[in-house]
């Protein structure tokens, strides 16, 4: 991996990285296929019209349902998606998180109990690298716990102190699967990911513990669970200079179009979010002025595109009303063209962000932006 800063604008910066599987330039939003595919029936074609730069899939998913092994003999996840540019799979650590009813943590791994059938599934460093490595993903996260942003301290340090043994083994296995003759990519890059709460002085204890391990990137996970965006804003001010300048930082799961933009706004790279798929499958659309609810009445008769302006697949030959007929009467068509807008919007929306950041004009591109989104809303 080569991860080189182009331009620097306040805390915010634009680099290329590149990889076995193809350069890409950041600040990126990540397309998510949970299990290899993007909720709304996007397809791999699909994204690349789009613009998406990499397409993030999910460990524990992947690997309860068809099965890594399984994927591994397609050649890996590349190969079987049909996906020729970067993918990072999460670890299986947010599922420590969201599936908290099915777990039970200790020093060795997570044991979960499947959310599909209910089997005893375990995991822990050793295995979630071993399932990313099966998959042959360009990226892989290390495997941590992600304790509620409102826990309290003693329960975060113990649990962060468990994720740094946890990355230590990840690195550990990571090189040992790197080195191995079956191994579909031996390139493959491993991430840390900072966990902390909302507590400043764990998450910074925590930053420069991980910083000492030399990772290829840096994640700052745990957040968007149950703080304040306000809150989330702080620690990032008070984490991010404490992760290495020289390395990829990625936010995970955040976020919505102002999140992206105020964390940009504090050195982030990379971002993932579920909201433009979720939100497009209900005919909730992202646009320049605000968020539209196309399932409203007042858009009946409205023969207007989504945006005016906007070049994606949706808008460039539809009208507002005929996807509203679709959402009402329940066809894929229509949430697949919601989804398609909003997955364009975001992409756009982050080649636009590293436009302004070369030019040096990100404060003013940024705080455009939201006013404008904000007005649009009320």
């Amino acid at each position: 991996m080569k991860y080189e800063i182009k331009a620097v604008d306040n805390r915010a910066k634009s680099a290329t990285m590149e990889t076995v599987h193809g350069t890409v330039e950041t600040p990126l939003f990540m397309n998510v296929g949970t299990v290899a595919a993007i909720k709304g029936a996007v397809s791999t074609d699909d994204l690349k019209e789009i613009g998406c730069q990499v397409e993030l899939s999910n460990t524990y998913h992947l690997h309860v349902r068809t099965g890594d092994k399984l994927i591994k003999e397609f050649g890996g996840l590349h190969e079987f998606m049909h996906w020729d540019r970067p993918i990072l799979t999460d670890s299986g650590g947010f599922q420590v998180f969201s599936l908290a009813k099915l777990r039970k943590i200790k020093e060795e791994g997570v044991a979960f109990n499947s959310h599909i059938d209910g089997r005893k599934i375990f995991m822990g460093p050793e295995e979630s690298m071993q399932i990313q490595s099966n998959l042959g993903s360009t990226i892989a996260m290390a495997f941590d716990e992600c304790p509620p942003a409102l826990a309290e301290r003693k329960y975060i340090e113990e649990s962060v102190a468990r994720t740094t043994r946890w990355l230590q083994r990840c690195k550990v296995e990571m090189d040992r699967l790197n080195s191995l003759e079956d191994t579909i990519n031996k390139e493959q890059l491993l991430f840390g990911i900072n966990q902390g709460g909302i507590i400043d002085d764990i998450r910074i204890s925590h930053a420069k513990a991980i910083s000492e391990m030399n990772l290829d990137g840096y994640a700052i996970g745990g957040l968007a669970v149950g703080e304040s965006h306000e809150e989330m804003y702080h620690i990032l001010d008070v984490t991010v200079e404490h992760l290495p300048k020289d390395k990829p930082t990625y936010l995970m799961g955040v976020g919505t179009p102002i999140n992206i933009l105020e964390a940009v706004d504090r050195g982030v790279d990379f971002f993932d979010c579920v909201y433009p798929s979720r939100n497009g499958r209900h005919g909730h659309v992202y646009t320049n002025c605000g968020k539209l609810n196309l399932f409203n009445k007042k858009y009946e008769l409205d023969k207007r595109p989504i945006e005016e302006g906007c070049n994606c697949p949706a808008c460039r030959s539809y009208s507002r009303g005929y996807i509203r007929h679709l959402l009402k009467a329940n066809e894929m068509l229509g949430m697949r063209l919601c989804v398609l807008h909003n997955l364009y919007f975001y992409n756009t929306m982050m080649s636009e962000i590293r436009t302004a950041i070369r030019e040096n004009r990100y404060t003013e591109y940024k705080n455009n932006k939201i006013r404008t989104m904000l007005e649009g809303s009320k």
